[in-house]
């Protein structure tokens, strides 16, 4: 390290270094290196005009310094012994480059300095009059600006990419592709009990890697471990715990590299260490209630009956975590359906559909299911929540509120309303239903069984088809009864039988079946009679 080199924890680092030789090619065409040391790759700190005879004790390491001249002029600045000394000095400081300003003081570089940038190894470079120093520090800080600004976009696009990764059926495995594909290095996952989870690129054996396993499992608190092999790929390896919120020590991410990473790249490292302790917290020590509700549930399925006030106290408290609340309440089992346009499932699988559910209904009881999905939710599912489920291609049945031992039941009841959705591509609200079976069935369906059930009449010329439909309405609401039938149409008993022996011909049915009856009233519940059809019935 350089004299005035800083800590290497001083948080000075940038996100994209620009170079000497970046610099250097950026730079005016009246600008010339005069001596090339060789250290284009080397990155700048900053451009820094300077007179002092020796301005090192306010220099950072990598600076490039802009001189006119005047430390030179008089004194032993005229001899070489004077600018062998500045330049001595310039690179034990660790100075980048020395910018040679012409006029007011020198019309060409002085023989005896570059002699001296040789000689030392530092890089000369000549500034025309032409060129004020402010432009040369004005270009250094726009390359500057620049360069962050594309690597700001590349984390912006690793980080969705990060993101879909987590999303995806196998998030670990996707996460560590993601790592390897913006960072060069191998990376290997472990778990608690030190066995590989997943991996990504061409890592060193299993076995070399367990001393340095066997430190990071066994460490405490924000730390890395750090070892060193010959394999090709892995001069520098790294390990980074996977930590509880309670600093337990969860598994561990194990990366190899050749070179030491930049600021930006383990920008990368931390986003994916952040995002795979997220998931083993969740997979691990997330919320514990689902896991103790099932288990409750499935050991002891006699805790519903509510023999046991504590036990069934305690069940109550377990849902009230799981969907999010903070004390027992009503709650609502949800149904949704997808729509004839909806993708039957998401291209990623099917997490990024079960964490899309659980995070609009805030709640963590979510079933995927062949026709969609089913919750249990502690939220009313308002307008505002149904128009975006709808906008996402999907229709609900929305339960009305109840219990945890009357969940069941509810369920029952939502089922039941789904072929409704289904057929109309309507949500419904079980309590805005009218409990009936044409309130049930609904119109679309009642149509459609209308359209069948009644077809041979309905084919009909109007005036016939609107006389058979009235006498059969009235005879069915006369439940069958010639007399009360031939009275409310003024029509002869004889003629209102022969009519309904025509319409049970016509659409071959038995009209002495009280399932039959009973089929023809809920059709004709939707059909309606044309205007004008209120004349009686011709005598036949």
């Amino acid at each position: 390290m350089r004299r005035n080199a800083p800590a290497a924890n001083d948080g000075h680092d940038q996100l994209d270094a620009v170079t000497l030789g970046q610099f250097l090619a950026a730079l005016p065409a009246g600008v010339s290196v005069v001596n090339d040391a060789g250290n284009g790759p080397v990155p700048l700190r900053w451009v820094e005009p300077s007179e002092l005879e020796d301005p090192t004790p306010y220099l950072l390491d990598g600076e490039f310094i802009l001189t006119a001249g005047l430390p030179f002029r008089g004194g032993d600045g005229s001899s070489g012994a004077g600018f062998e000394e500045y330049v001595r000095r310039l690179v034990a400081a660790g100075v980048a480059a020395l910018g040679f300003g012409l006029e007011p003081y020198f019309d060409a570089v002085p023989d005896l300095l570059v002699a001296a940038c040789r000689e030392q190894g530092l890089t000369l470079v000549e500034v025309p009059a032409s060129i004020p120093f402010a432009a040369l520090g004005l270009e250094f800080y726009r390359l500057l600006e620049s360069g962050n600004a594309q690597v700001f976009r590349q984390l912006a696009d690793t980080n969705r990419h990060l993101m879909r990764a987590v999303l995806s059926a196998r998030p670990e495995h996707e996460l560590l592709a993601a790592l390897v594909q913006r960072v060069p290095a191998w990376a290997v996952l472990f778990g608690a009990d030190g066995r590989v989870r997943a991996r990504a690129g061409a890592a060193v054996g299993i076995p070399q890697l367990q001393p340095l396993l066997k430190r990071l499992l066994a460490g405490s608190g924000p730390r890395v471990e750090t070892e060193t092999f010959d394999s090709a790929g892995s001069a520098l390896v790294f390990g980074h715990p996977l930590r509880s919120t309670r600093d337990a020590t969860l598994g561990g991410l194990v990366l190899g590299t050749n070179k030491s990473l930049t600021p930006a790249q383990n920008n990368v490292v931390s986003s994916v260490v952040g995002l795979l302790e997220l998931l083993v917290r969740q997979r691990t020590s997330g919320s514990l209630a689902p896991s103790q509700l099932a288990t409750a549930l499935l050991l002891h399925p006699e805790s519903l009956s509510g023999n046991s006030s504590r036990e069934l106290e305690n069940l109550h408290g377990l849902l009230a975590q799981s969907v999010s609340g903070t004390r027992p309440g009503p709650l609502r089992v949800v149904q949704g359906v997808r729509a004839e346009t909806t993708v039957a499932a998401a291209a990623d699988g099917p997490v990024r559909e079960l964490l899309q559910w659980r995070r609009l209904f805030d709640t963590k009881m979510v079933e995927l299911t062949d026709y969609g999905f089913a919750a249990v939710t502690r939220l009313k599912v308002d307008d505002s929540l149904l128009a975006e489920v709808e906008q996402l291609g999907w229709r609900l049945v929305v339960g009305e509120p109840a219990v945890l031992q009357n969940l069941a039941e509810a369920y029952r009841r939502v089922t039941a309303l789904r072929p409704r959705v289904a057929a109309s591509g309507k949500s419904v609200r079980e309590e805005e239903l009218t409990w009936s079976v044409t309130g049930l069935l609904g119109n679309d369906a009642g149509a459609l069984l209308a359209a069948r059930l009644l077809a041979p009449i309905l084919e009909l010329d109007p005036e016939r088809r609107a006389s058979q439909l009235r006498v059969l309405r009235s005879w069915l609401a006369a439940h069958g009864s010639w007399d009360a039938t031939a009275k409310d149409l003024g029509l002869h008993r004889n003629s209102v039988r022969r009519q309904i022996n025509g319409v049970a011909e016509l659409l071959d049915l038995d009209l002495g079946q009280v399932q039959a009856r009973a089929e023809l009233w809920i059709a004709l519940q939707y059909v309606d009679l044309p205007a004008g059809s209120g004349q009686k019935p011709q005598e036949r």
